[in-house]
């Protein structure tokens, strides 16, 4: 489990493998990551895009933009919090992610909340 806090915006984030739909044989590795984004600070900010740094285990770098999060653009009060669960295919049984989320103030103001690195891995490719 990662996490950063930026303005006030924590956001966590935890990963597992999931064998079920993986494929090693044919270099498909399927990873689920869970991200808990709190408001900790005093003003409410709204989720509006995502920013994800995707590198896999041979060093290749997909970048992935989009509106917000599994089809929202949560608004988090101060005290609120957003979960979800996503995913993410790999050619290699090792990578990580990082990125960042566009939050908007009702002031008009803006900031990235960044989402700390974090590792997608099989559970004994760890060693």
């Amino acid at each position: 489990m990662t996490s950063a806090l930026t303005h006030g915006i924590k956001v966590t984030v935890t990963s597992q493998y999931v064998p079920q739909q993986s494929s090693p044989q044919g270099k498909r590795y399927v990873f689920a990551y869970t991200v808990k984004i709190q408001n900790e600070g005093s003003t409410a900010a709204q989720l509006k895009t995502r920013h994800w740094i995707i590198t896999d285990g041979n060093g290749k770098v997909e970048e992935v933009r989009g509106p917000g999060v599994v089809g929202q653009q949560p608004l988090l009060r101060p005290g609120e919090q957003f979960e979800y669960t996503s995913g993410c295919v790999l050619e290699t049984p090792r990578g990580s992610m990082r990125g960042s989320y566009q939050m908007f103030r009702q002031d008009g103001s803006s900031f990235d909340a960044q989402i700390a690195p974090f590792s997608l891995a099989l559970p004994y490719s760890l060693n």
